[in-house]
């Protein structure tokens, strides 16, 4: 197992939710931990308290990972930053609760830039350094890219090319020794819903469902393997199969 002390981390979606909690997480580690988002006040609060609180090493990046330069961007300043690059958690989404009819080209539009594009291009940047330093990757994927989602179906395709875009790579840089992991969530309380009304951290109680740190203590673990990779890991809250 990896000692994280000694790993740099960039975690995308950084400002809320599975992003912070993991942020959060790897730093209680000891890793050094490079923060990305869009609400840059947002991304410079949360460094701030995981210095004071883990005293390693932040760095924020305001980023829109729909934009190819800013991603390109992004990966660059975390290298320079910590020398080097050892774990990528592809974690930024967006999810829209729609039927298909229903749903517009610009929602459709955001949620294929954010899903699709923006881990694809954040993979792209980030290969050739976790190559050099054998590192980890790690997708957060989802329930809903795994089983039929009629109510919104246009997200779940967007988290089933996730998962197979995942799989795909790990097949083409085993190799190289980069582990490739999806981490698939069932509902987390988080801003997750907060377009199309209320989030998930209003929707449910505490203890209803998956809160953020449990994904954060996965995406830990699966960060920490060495030799060995977690090629694939749910949690599910435990009803979650009720009414199937």
């Amino acid at each position: 197992m990896h000692d994280l002390s000694t790993r740099s981390v960039l975690v995308t979606g950084a400002s809320s939710g599975i992003g912070e909690a993991t942020a959060h997480a790897v730093a209680a580690e000891g890793a050094s931990v490079a923060l990305a988002a869009r609400r840059e006040e947002r991304l410079d609060a949360i460094a701030d308290a995981i210095a004071d609180e883990h005293g390693v090493p932040t760095r924020t990046l305001p980023t829109d990972i729909r934009e190819e330069e800013q991603v390109r961007r992004m990966v660059a300043e975390s290298v320079d930053a910590f020398d080097g690059l050892d774990v990528v958690v592809n974690n930024a989404g967006l999810g829209r609760g729609s039927d298909v009819e229903s749903l517009t080209t610009e929602e459709y539009r955001q949620m294929m830039a954010t899903n699709v594009d923006g881990s694809f291009f954040t993979t792209r940047a980030a290969l050739p350094h976790l190559a050099e330093s054998r590192g980890n990757l790690v997708f957060v994927g989802s329930f809903a890219g795994q089983y039929p989602r009629p109510f919104n179906p246009v997200y779940a395709a967007t988290k089933w090319w996730l998962r197979g875009f995942a799989h795909s790579v790990a097949a083409e840089v085993g190799e190289e020794g980069v582990a490739v992991t999806v981490v698939n969530p069932s509902e987390v309380r988080t801003e997750f819903g907060s377009e199309d009304g209320d989030p998930f951290e209003e929707r449910f109680d505490a203890g209803e469902v998956t809160e953020p740190e449990e994904i954060a203590d996965a995406i830990v673990f699966a960060a920490r393997q060495d030799r060995s990779t977690v090629q694939e890991l749910d949690l599910y809250r435990r009803d979650k199969f009720s009414g199937f």
